[in-house]
């Protein structure tokens, strides 16, 4: 019995549960980062440019984790690998929160506890992309990222107040030791799947894996370009400052909203459809926020902009999984993600300081998610099996 069909006959999926919870736990510094960015200035000291740079390092290190996955996913049995780099986050993070050493050393420990969780987080998206109905692990991979976000943000504010910035950094080091039994959930053959299938049809062809990171590059350049600045919208459209806050708590919701819905409707209707529609309502969305007058259409813009962004992405993910026989594709778009989200605001930040209006930056943003429906969209079109063809 295949591994996926051996899920599908389960009514409690171990998997499932270890990769939404650790996908949830993993990336939660940045998940919550404006509320780590206020408390590092207030009890750190650290100027904007050092803030700047630990968040630089928590996200590069993520992302790094990708690299050595190369080696070890399909060689390595998955389950070992996941005690292993949960052991790594915890400790990494509990020796953060009694140690709380001068900045250097500090951010040493954060890119340490990193490269754990990215290195979950890698199985996490690898064993969405081998599950059965993909669009729907993808859609709760989202959810838990999204919910873990949300409840971080409204209690990080009271646990600083009480205990400071240490008790973050032990609660992260707590999940993952409460959240261990859950390795067992991981297939120990994930990745394993493409050697089945022999060498030469093992490999993807290299236009299709092009096409697919550049696609996914782009969604993320221009979502994490346009979020970062998202406020400036506001402002244009007359909006107080505690007023985009709650816009900004109504969109986030609207993201669960949309990710749940994708979730749902994953397996039960075409695909493409699915992927059409986000994407028309994203660049619909962003085409409104470029133009935005008044209260109403930035609420509707901004809604509109983060609920397509979450309803697509399950998507155009389970269409990265489907052209990848090796798992080493999925893996790959760890690294993808944290770069786009990491390019983008420079680009869009760059782009202001240069003398570009927001709109223009909104604009560019809007061609670049265009390209990136253009480029899906042609992977979606091409049968899965030309991934079991040899790359000629």
């Amino acid at each position: 019995m295949t591994y996926a069909a051996s899920r599908a006959t389960r009514r409690f999926d171990p998997t499932l549960v270890a990769l939404v919870t650790f996908a949830a736990i993993t990336p939660l510094v940045l998940l919550v980062a404006p509320a780590v960015a206020s408390q590092l200035a207030v009890e750190r000291g650290l100027d904007p440019a050092q803030i700047g740079t630990y968040f630089t390092v928590e996200l590069g290190a993520f992302s790094f984790a990708t690299i050595p996955s190369y080696y070890w996913l399909g060689r390595l049995n998955a389950r070992v690998v996941a005690v292993a780099a949960l052991a790594v986050f915890c400790a990494g993070n509990l020796v953060t929160a009694l140690w709380m050493p001068d900045y250097p050393l500090f951010l040493g420990l954060r890119a340490i506890a990193a490269v754990g969780g990215g290195t979950l987080m890698v199985l996490c998206m690898t064993s969405a992309g081998e599950s059965e109905n993909r669009d729907r692990v993808y859609g709760l991979w989202v959810v838990g990222q999204l919910v873990a976000g949300t409840v971080g943000l409204a209690v990080l504010p009271r646990l600083f107040d009480h205990f400071g910035l240490p008790a973050f950094y032990v609660l992260l080091a707590a999940l993952g030791a409460l959240a261990s039994p859950l390795c067992r959930g991981f297939d120990g053959d994930l990745g394993m799947r493409g050697k089945s299938a022999g060498v030469a049809g093992a490999a993807t062809p290299r236009w299709l894996a092009a096409l697919v990171i550049c696609g996914m590059l782009a969604f993320y350049l221009s979502i994490g370009g346009i979020w970062t600045f998202v406020s400036g919208a506001a402002e244009a459209a007359g909006i107080s400052a505690a007023a985009t806050g709650t816009v900004l708590a109504v969109a986030t919701t609207m993201g669960i909203v949309g990710a749940g819905l994708a979730s749902w409707l994953g397996g039960r209707v075409s695909r493409r459809g699915m992927v059409i529609l986000g994407y028309a309502i994203l660049a619909a969305s962003l085409a409104l926020l470029a133009t935005v007058q008044g209260v109403g259409a930035y609420v509707i813009a901004l809604c509109g902009f983060k609920f397509a962004w979450t309803f697509v992405l399950p998507f155009i993910l389970a269409i990265v999984a489907t052209h990848d026989a090796t798992g080493r594709l999925v893996a790959s778009l760890t690294l993808v993600i944290g770069v786009g989200l990491a390019v983008g605001p420079l680009i869009a930040g760059n782009m202001l300081n240069m003398g570009a209006s927001l709109t223009t930056v909104i604009l560019t943003g809007l061609v670049v998610v265009i390209a990136s429906a253009a480029m899906m969209l042609r992977a979606e079109a091409t049968p899965a099996a030309a991934t079991l063809a040899n790359d000629a």
